[in-house]
């Protein structure tokens, strides 16, 4: 792939505004998909599926089979229309979005046109530094995801190269809520850190809803990024791309910034800007073209013939409301209260979008503080190694199991950092990687005081400078002892043994 020219970050905001727009994803957790009675596999009961056992007529698009509206996928769509601020229509439709599908058996999705369940909303986003933005919700709609394409031979994995491609269709008909916003001005040199801050905001309400897992890497949240640019001074809006399926919040900041400056070369060049689908690499951190991108009226909508349309009761809405949790930013000032963390301490947190993971962390038994330390350090540590998300790597009840074990005195810290990579790998439970491993710390003391003896008698100096009140030459012995021990002992332990035989 030919590396793009980019201009840089700083220069080309100084000669472009940047305008953004998202079109983020949510698949709903029901337990069947939008309009067949298949297992939904963006439900827990279902992540293991074989390929193509989670189908019914509906998702292949057989001759004869007629969708029906899953009626707990559209409650779900009305709590997220309410969380996110929209007012929800007392009537709504269906439409058919014409658009060659290979993943579709019907060649077209079902999804919601000119007649959305939600619209115009608002969502307010916090940045880093505590500034608040609030970004305009254009619609919430309900649709159908498409399969999954498996594109085998070739050096990529993608299509481009590949020998074949084989088709998933367990994801087909997954109930999907599609949010639009409207274009957003003013992000200027914020423009990358807005987007991952909207994606985590989406990320937050979703989770306080539990109407999905909105685990981004296994597309249960996307974003398509829109950026464009506008010279400064200029009112009418410059050509936008969309960056597809973006499945990272630290990936969707990189792709913002990719394309401001990709586009900016390209336009300080005399060049101009094509309207099309981009992908994003991770490996590269680059977008690459991927189609023209088509208006509405290329899809051909027309209401769908076979579904009526989906009318809410005053009364059903009204009940909704009442249900909705506490707003993100409300519970980001009461768990900030809560866990009594610092201004800095919450930032870090929240900045990592690992609010949910840390209150789970807590709720299973850590500590606020303990729950803090191993999402932010170690565990942020290990996925940037990886090029993930922290929370991909380990379920927040596991954390909170393997600081009770740290609590217990079976492991010290550097133990604990072990058995936690063992987790992570796929190890089993901290308990059974620290059994498989024999990582618990020694608690006998007669281990540890052949250990210190055998220290002391290779520094026999040691022990008289204890004895004449240099208690920090302790410090050779300690460090020796725990070499010996592996790490296995207790530092505090190992001390006050040391201590007691200089007493002695």
């Amino acid at each position: 792939m030919a590396k793009d020219a980019l201009l840089d970050f700083d220069k080309a905001l100084e000669l472009y505004e940047p305008v953004l727009g998202f079109e983020v994803h949510v698949e709903l957790n029901t337990a069947t998909k939008m309009f067949s009675a298949a297992g939904n596999p963006a439900h827990a009961d279902n992540h293991d599926a074989a390929p193509n056992t989670l189908v019914a007529p509906v998702d292949m698009g057989l001759p004869g089979s007629l969708p029906v509206v899953n009626e707990t996928a559209v409650r779900f769509s009305i709590s997220l229309g309410l969380a996110l601020g929209c007012s929800i229509a007392p009537s709504s439709r269906f439409a058919r979005k014409n658009y060659f599908y290979p993943d579709l058996g019907k060649n077209y999705q079902i999804s919601q046109y000119d007649e959305p369940i939600a619209f115009e909303g608002e969502v307010q986003i916090e940045l880093a530094d505590g500034t608040v933005i609030d970004v305009p919700i254009e619609r919430a709609h309900m649709e159908e995801d498409a399969g999954k394409l498996t594109h085998v031979g070739g050096a990529t994995g993608r299509i481009q190269g590949a020998e074949y491609s084989l088709v998933d269709y367990n994801r087909a008909g997954v109930p999907l809520v599609e949010i639009v916003t409207k274009p957003i001005y003013g992000t200027e040199h914020r423009a990358p850190e807005v987007a991952k801050a909207y994606v985590a905001a989406i990320r937050d309400i979703v989770l306080s809803l539990g109407i999905s897992e909105a685990r981004m890497e296994r597309g249960n949240l996307r974003c398509d990024a829109n950026v464009s640019l506008r010279p400064r001074g200029q009112e009418k809006l410059g050509t936008r791309t969309e960056t597809k399926n973006v499945n990272s919040m630290r990936s969707v900041e990189r792709a913002v910034r990719y394309e401001i400056q990709r586009q900016a070369a390209i336009l300080a060049g005399g060049g101009t800007i094509t309207q099309e689908t981009r992908h994003w690499h991770e490996d590269t951190g680059r977008t690459s073209p991927g189609r023209p991108k088509s208006d509405a009226d290329d899809y051909r909508y027309f209401p769908e013939p076979d579904l009526l349309p989906v009318v809410p009761s005053e009364a059903l809405i009204e009940q909704l409301r009442a249900a909705l949790p506490e707003a993100p930013s409300v519970r980001r000032r009461r768990l900030k209260g809560d866990w009594g963390f610092t201004d800095l301490e919450f930032q870090d947190v929240a900045n990592g979008g690992l609010l949910a993971e840390v209150e789970a962390t807590v709720a299973a038994g850590a500590t606020p503080s303990a729950a803090r330390k191993w999402w932010t350090g170690e565990i942020s540590r290990l996925a940037n190694a990886q090029g993930v998300e922290a929370t991909s790597l380990i379920a927040p009840a596991s954390v909170a199991a393997l600081q009770l074990l740290v609590d217990a005195g079976t492991l010290n810290d550097k133990l604990a950092r072990q058995v936690l990579e063992g987790v992570i790998a796929g190890e089993g439970t901290p308990q059974e990687v620290v059994d498989a491993r024999g990582l618990a710390v020694v608690s006998d003391d007669g281990p540890l005081i052949a250990a210190i003896d055998d220290a002391l008698a290779a520094q026999p100096d040691v022990l008289e400078k204890i004895r004449d009140g240099k208690v920090q030459a302790a410090g050779a012995v300690i460090g020796a002892v725990m070499k010996a021990m592996r790490g296995q002992a207790d530092a505090g332990r190992v001390r006050e043994l040391v201590l007691e035989r200089a007493a002695q």
